[in-house]
């Protein structure tokens, strides 16, 4: 995230002063003792609470592991699925950036609740409409409900986090997040796949009601949070711009009295060159993983694998990215973003050469060894993301992010699916291995010299 101004460097962190007084066994130059980290990362754990429940109840689409046999049965073909999943990916990217500017405002919960309302009506569409047109209307709604939700989903819980003063326990509130709903995903597939032997309606109808009561949970037991509401937790000199000129220095009203024109320049101030490189190296990791995790399944029945063990490790793959997440936290604080991206994509880079040898032991264990590299590393750089960025336009450049890394990772699903077509799923995957080796050497620089954002 580079050049970004950082809220704090880790001597003088706002956060850490608003709890610090009460330290024990720390003596601070004045002489007073401070409590330790323990009270506060409670503090955290408790705020969170309606989070983790959001999170359970958000990721229990029963649908998501048996969607591909439900369209099958709807008689559509491979490639009629196929464009279905990329229009999705392209929808929900072209949706990013306005939908981060509406979240920060109209509020992020707002926004929230709205997309996993849409994305329920568009479950409960899939079972009671019928036709592939329907369907491409249902998968275009549910990329732009896709696109309220996900920057919406991280500015809502760091700034939740930022104005008590806790934003330092935002890595390990959010690895608690992602592996909670990491094992909710997985237990709902298993789960998904005895609904279906009842019957389809169940599966869908199930899902959407999951995701309805998520949006419920939000709005009874999470504040709502605009740009404008956590303004004044920025520095000076990000918000020193929506000040001029004001005469009472309350930037807050200056920047929605001069229109939304104002808030876009804010924005796109703050995409500096090393943010810009970051967002480009994380989301060609996102664009290697999530295509491999898809057409490994391909690849394993090409190797002769029966279809029972495919089923059964991709829900080892979906067990190992729910518990990766918890040694985030460990990770960051022993190596940091500037080691474990390179890191990261080295483990890409190998794995994918080793499944290119298509011997399918081999593919599966370096498969499973892969899987949850990406998954400890994307909790750390939206850390980062998320100290570099200003409070009051954290939904929009959170978006911009999300809408680069969509638009990678539909790029790559054509790429990695064009090479297999063409030369065959090993030699697929080992050309494919290109795209990580890309994002590595872009990582260079920020290993030479040391950090990703630059210190205040």
């Amino acid at each position: 995230m580079g050049l970004l101004r950082p809220e704090y460097d880790f001597g003088r962190e706002r956060g850490r002063l608003n709890f610090m007084a009460a330290e024990p066994g720390v003596i601070d130059p004045a002489g007073q003792k401070h409590a330790d980290q323990a009270p506060a990362f409670k503090a955290a754990r408790s705020l969170a609470l309606p989070y983790y429940a959001y999170a359970v109840l958000s990721n229990s689409l029963f649908q998501r592991g048996v969607f591909v046999v439900y369209l099958i049965d709807q008689g559509f073909s491979a490639g009629q699925i196929a464009l279905l999943q990329t229009l999705l990916y392209l929808v929900s990217a072209l949706a990013e950036i306005p939908t981060g500017f509406l979240a920060d405002r109209i509020g992020r919960r707002t926004s929230i609740v709205f997309g996993q309302s849409l994305i329920a009506l568009c479950l409960v569409g899939e079972v009671t409409l019928s036709g592939y047109p329907w369907f491409v209307a249902i998968f275009t709604l549910y990329g732009i409900g896709m696109a309220f939700v996900s920057g919406a989903e991280t500015a809502l819980l760091y700034d939740l986090l930022r104005r008590r003063g806790l934003e330092i326990h935002y890595v390990k509130v959010k690895s608690r997040y992602t592996a909670l709903g990491s094992l909710t995903m997985a237990l709902a597939i298993a789960v998904g796949g005895s609904l279906q032997k009842i019957s389809w309606e169940l599966v869908y109808l199930g899902a959407a009601v999951a995701l309805v009561l998520s949006a419920v949970v939000l709005m009874a037991r999470v504040p709502e949070l605009r740009g404008k509401d956590v303004a004044d937790l920025d520095e000076p000199a990000e918000s020193g711009d929506d000040r001029e000129g004001d005469g009472d220095g309350d930037g807050d009203t200056n920047a929605d009295a001069d229109g939304p024109q104002l808030g876009k320049m804010a924005v796109l101030k703050s995409v500096t060159p090393r943010l810009a490189s970051l967002v480009l190296v994380s989301g060609l990791m996102h664009a290697t993983m999530t295509p491999y995790f898809i057409f490994i399944q391909e690849a394993l029945t090409h190797q002769g694998v029966a279809t029972s063990l495919v089923s059964a490790v991709m829900s080892a793959a979906f067990l190992i990215g729910g518990f990766a997440p918890l040694l985030a936290d460990r990770a960051n604080r022993r190596l940091g973003v500037r080691l474990l991206v390179p890191l990261t994509l080295a483990v890409l880079i190998a794995s994918l050469g080793f499944s290119g040898m298509e011997w399918a032991w081999l593919t599966i264990v370096v498969f499973l060894l892969a899987v949850g590299a990406p998954d400890i590393t994307a909790v750390v750089v939206d850390d980062v993301f998320n100290q570099g960025v200003p409070s009051r336009y954290r939904s929009s450049l959170l978006s911009i992010i999300t809408f680069v890394e969509s638009l990678l990772i539909a790029c790559g699903y054509f790429l990695l699916g064009w090479l297999i077509d063409t030369f065959g799923s090993g030699t697929g995957f080992a050309w494919y291995a290109a795209v990580p080796a890309v994002a590595l050497v872009l990582s260079i620089p920020s290993v030479l010299n040391g950090r990703w954002v630059k210190a205040a």
